[in-house]
């Protein structure tokens, strides 16, 4: 990495080095919002034609569903517009912007805060999952996002995703090394230079590092679909309890890690284990389906998290999500035709935090 000019400051082998007296913090996801940042941009050409109209529909449901509680700002193509409008309905606020896909997790900015009472939005240089997918678009939604939002823009040289960086706002981050540490991302990159990086752009004191599974699907697994924050010292975690699925054996090593880890102010975790279905609604079975409740979303006043139709772990996420989060309603939707996509609830937002 080479020294460039940086939203905070000067950057010297791919170190942000941010004033020292307004360090940028990624808040904790929990910490009050703004708004939420939404994208309707499912494509025929990438979704299936057959498709689309229903993750359209799970969308829209998502938007609704958090705007009960907070703004929701949904970018959406010039000729979608009318279509989402109606969708949507008019507590969502629509911004028309070129999109390749819906997964703003990963093509929108990180927000960060500092005790000035400043925001600032990271540019992580989406490049489709490893130029995996079409993305010159999307690439340009993390900018876009930043402009609309009227908050600096923070440039890295690391290629990374939102949805790979899990945080608790007191300097501790759960990351996935199968992402960060991909020749399709970041080729040659130290653990060292990379944990640098992160800790001035995030404003942390320790990583946690996960192994994740590169390969298995599109993100090269992200954090986000195994282990999550819920408060100070508390990690919400998935297990597989497939043993025929290639994320049987990567789960139970996770918990492991997670269990003997401490956060960055040296408290040992609880790790509270979140098991997903056993069975799904017929009709969007395949391969990608993302069958598991980990990818919920914390927002003003509320969690949203999926609901698979299968009653008995459906009511034990519901039941496992109120004890972690008992100052919010928990709100369960459907969303099969994301989740067939290898996507969740999660994955199709951002939070704008409020200063």
């Amino acid at each position: 990495m080479g020294k460039m000019l940086h939203g905070c400051g000067e950057v010297e082998n791919g170190r942000a080095i941010a004033p020292s007296s307004t360090p940028w913090r990624m808040p904790d996801e929990a910490e009050p919002h703004r708004c939420t940042w939404m994208a309707f941009g499912a494509s025929g050409k990438i979704w299936g034609y057959e498709y689309v109209e229903e993750i359209q529909n799970n969308l829209a449901a998502i938007a609704r569903a958090i705007a009960a509680y907070e703004p929701v700002k949904m970018l959406v193509r010039p000729d979608e517009y009318e279509l989402a409008a109606g969708k949507c309905g008019a507590d969502v606020e629509l911004i028309v912007c070129p999109l390749d896909d819906l997964w703003i997790r990963d093509t929108g900015p990180v927000f960060v805060t500092n005790g000035q009472g400043e925001k600032a939005a990271i540019d992580l240089n989406f490049n489709g999952w490893g130029k995996k997918q079409k993305f010159e678009r999307d690439a340009e939604v993390a900018r876009f996002v930043a402009q609309q939002a009227k908050v600096t823009l923070i440039n890295t040289d690391l290629v990374l995703e939102g949805g790979s960086i899990e945080v608790d706002g007191r300097g501790t981050a759960i990351i996935t090394e199968s992402c960060v540490f991909n020749n399709n991302r970041n080729p040659g990159l130290s653990k060292a230079d990379c944990e640098a990086e992160l800790n001035a752009l995030l404003g942390l004191r320790k990583i946690i590092w996960l192994p994740g599974l590169a390969g298995y699907d599109i993100t090269d697994g992200h954090t986000d679909f195994y282990a999550r924050f819920a408060g100070h010292g508390v990690v919400v975690a998935a297990l597989d309890p497939d043993p025929t699925s290639p994320d049987h054996a990567v789960t139970q090593r996770h918990l492991e890690i997670l269990r003997s880890a401490t956060d960055a102010d040296g408290q040992k975790l609880d790790v509270i284990v979140l098991e997903g279905p056993t069975q799904i609604r017929p009709g969007y079975e395949n391969d990608e389906f993302a069958a598991g409740y980990i990818n919920f979303y914390v927002l003003n006043g509320a969690i949203i998290a999926p609901q698979f139709g299968d009653i008995q772990a459906d009511r034990r996420a519901h039941d496992i999500l109120t004890d972690l989060f008992p100052e919010r309603e928990i709100v369960q939707l459907n969303i099969d035709g994301i989740a067939a996509g290898g996507g969740g609830i999660h994955c199709t937002t951002q939070q704008e935090p409020a200063v």
